[in-house]
């Protein structure tokens, strides 16, 4: 993954959780309805250095990783979810509700639905409304 080759972004430290799987409910079928199944997230964040270069070592001066998670985790807990595209585009919207982060890329990938491939998924990417 390299960034993005926007002008709006070349100040910008990129942020990402890779590859984490997590089993939730999700899907449209009958079949995909009966349990919970594997989705892997991959989550990219634009920061601004001059809102995430630290001064004091302190992880209040940056965006902390686990904003990423939590907010993955607040989601999929609210139910199930039919469409891929959905929870990319809800995801989405959180991470650019922060008030440090510029552009967002979220992907969502289903691993387990067909045997003959590695995944079908969805991906977004988005500025947010502070974005210069």
């Amino acid at each position: 993954m390299t960034l993005p080759a926007h002008p709006d972004l070349l100040d910008c430290r990129r942020l990402f959780l890779r590859d984490h799987a997590v089993d939730i409910h999700i899907g449209v079928h009958d079949f995909e309805k009966q349990g919970a199944q594997r989705v892997v997230f991959n989550v990219e964040l634009y920061v601004p250095l001059a809102d995430s270069t630290p001064t004091a070592d302190e992880l209040h001066e940056v965006v902390d990783y686990d904003f990423i998670r939590n907010e993955i985790t607040a989601r999929v807990r609210q139910g199930h979810i039919q469409l891929q595209e959905t929870l990319c585009d809800d995801l989405l919207a959180r991470m650019l509700a922060h008030p440090r982060v510029r552009a967002a890329r979220v992907s969502t990938e289903k691993p387990d639905v067909y045997p003959d491939c590695a995944g079908v998924g969805c991906e977004v990417f988005g500025f947010s409304r502070r974005a210069p």
